[in-house]
């Protein structure tokens, strides 16, 4: 229902505008946060299910790993689920709104295709993850040298930094707000992961500059492979 509260059209116009730029925003944010947390919840659950496979029961009792501590998990809803995800909630309203044709008026929030892209990107993420865990890990496909903290940690950061990367999938490039939350999320998790007190909190240890390298272009591929299915689907 519109009220106006003149006669003049173009308050119409205004209206109609400011009312497409928050349902958009609306769904932007739930798109990120819903795909972030599948992203958590697919991790946690194929780490235990594929743990023989990247290497998460390969110590000396043959027990798995849980592939995150309870921390971990809290800290990544922390810092992700709130900065970036607040910032997509006042994101600036994107070029050519009006030209869009209007929606159905029962079209649902959440419709088919978002539900496939939420998917889509929650698969993405956990593969990524789980692949780090096997990079480190003496076991698994790849064998790696590295201990369970170790592969614990870069595994962490990898999923944070997906995370951060999927914000980037809202293509909201001119959004201040919401490099400054990507910016200082960052530097949150660097603190974790390098902090004394931090790492004793978090079960962290250091990464060095080249583990850095290597888990910022792991968690890229969330960014690009989103991008690269929206651009065959012609899907946004």
């Amino acid at each position: 229902r519109l009220i106006l509260t003149d006669d003049n059209f173009a308050t119409i116009v205004a209206a109609v505008h400011e009312g497409r730029a928050i349902f958009a925003n609306i769904r932007t944010f739930l798109r990120y946060l819903l795909s972030s947390n599948a992203g958590e919840v697919l991790t946690v659950f194929f780490g235990i299910v594929l743990a023989g496979v990247i290497g998460l029961d390969a110590g000396d009792d043959g027990a798995v790993a849980v592939p995150f501590l309870a921390t971990h998990l809290l800290w990544i809803n922390l810092i992700t689920d709130s900065l970036p995800a607040i910032a997509l909630g006042v994101n600036p309203p994107a070029p050519g709104l009006m030209a869009r044709p209007p929606r159905p008026p029962g079209a649902r929030v959440i419709d088919r295709p978002m539900v496939t892209g939420i998917l889509a990107v929650g698969l993405v993420m956990a593969a990524v993850t789980l692949f780090t865990f096997d990079l480190w890990l003496p076991g698994g496909l790849v064998a790696g040298g590295g201990t369970l903290a170790e592969a614990r940690t870069a595994a962490f950061t990898v999923l944070v930094l997906a995370q951060l990367f999927n914000a980037l999938n809202a293509r909201a490039f001119t959004n201040r707000l919401l490099w400054a939350g990507i910016a200082l999320a960052a530097l949150l998790q660097v603190a974790v992961v390098h902090l004394p007190p931090l790492q004793h909190a978090f079960g962290t240890v250091p990464l060095s500059a080249g583990e850095w390298g290597l888990c910022l272009m792991l968690a890229s591929v969330v960014l690009v492979a989103e991008q690269a299915r929206q651009w065959v689907t012609g899907s946004g």
